[in-house]
């Protein structure tokens, strides 16, 4: 399927994980690829592996400057924006009694507020018709143990979601919330033990992981055409994790 041809897109948080699978996917697709990410390493490996129709631009979504610097090239290279993901997130452990300043502040500037700015200043790009994409959560409309900052920061952004559909009235831009369940990505593996895993597995109805690939499947029906008649909506791609 060509649904995304010639269309420009722009993902945060886009060199691994769900992001460079989404990449791919837009890419497949159709559509020139922008990535974002904080390690210029990871970012240049990525930016290899999707090839011509990709660029990556080093960037923290937490600094004005640098968001400021990925728009000025997306402008300067493609004069505009169609499909934006605001992908980048971050997630730690604590539970009630041992939240400090630091794990609240390191979630929200990049879960919340890093997503609230990277879509600000996208806007003055965006063509009618445009869609925005946040990346949420199950852990959005759950109670998680020991999670509850970052339970609270992807609850913030589908409200953001709900929100700024209102605010974008008039203009043919959709925003909507893409919620994965657990997925198989190098971050879960790392911060999970193998039992914790296999406990999760057991929670999910399709008694497995989500695949990024198939989050990417999501994103890209909500960047095309297809998704043309919805705005404020979630789509959760959790195996019914958190659905039943």
């Amino acid at each position: 399927m060509n649904r995304l041809n010639g269309k420009i897109a722009l993902i945060t948080g886009g060199a691994s994980g769900i992001g460079l699978a989404s990449a791919q996917r837009l890419i497949d697709e159709g559509a020139f690829v922008f990535i974002a990410g904080r390690r210029q390493d990871v970012l240049d490996n990525a930016a290899e592996a999707l090839g011509s129709s990709a660029q990556g631009v080093q960037a923290d979504v937490t600094k004005p400057e640098d968001l400021d610097r990925v728009f000025e090239t997306i402008q300067k290279e493609k004069g505009h924006l169609d499909v934006l993901v605001a992908n980048a997130g971050v997630g730690e452990f604590a539970s009630l009694g041992q939240i400090t300043e630091e794990h609240y502040d390191y979630i929200f500037d990049i879960n919340v507020k890093g997503t609230l700015f990277t879509v600000q200043k996208a806007l003055p790009l965006m063509t009618n018709g445009g869609s925005i994409i946040l990346t949420g959560s199950t852990v959005g409309s759950m109670g998680t143990p020991a999670m509850s900052i970052y339970s609270a920061s992807k609850a913030a952004v589908r409200n953001l979601a709900r929100s700024w559909a209102h605010d974008l009235r008039g203009t043919g831009i959709r925003v909507n919330v893409m919620s994965p369940g657990p997925t198989k990505t190098d971050k879960l593996i790392e911060l999970l033990p193998s039992d914790a895993l296999s406990e999760m597995k057991r929670s999910v109805p399709l008694e497995r992981l989500g695949d990024p690939q198939e989050t990417a499947g999501a994103v890209a029906f909500l960047a095309s055409d297809d998704s043309s008649f919805m705005t404020g909506s979630e789509v959760f791609v959790d195996g019914g994790y958190a659905q039943v």
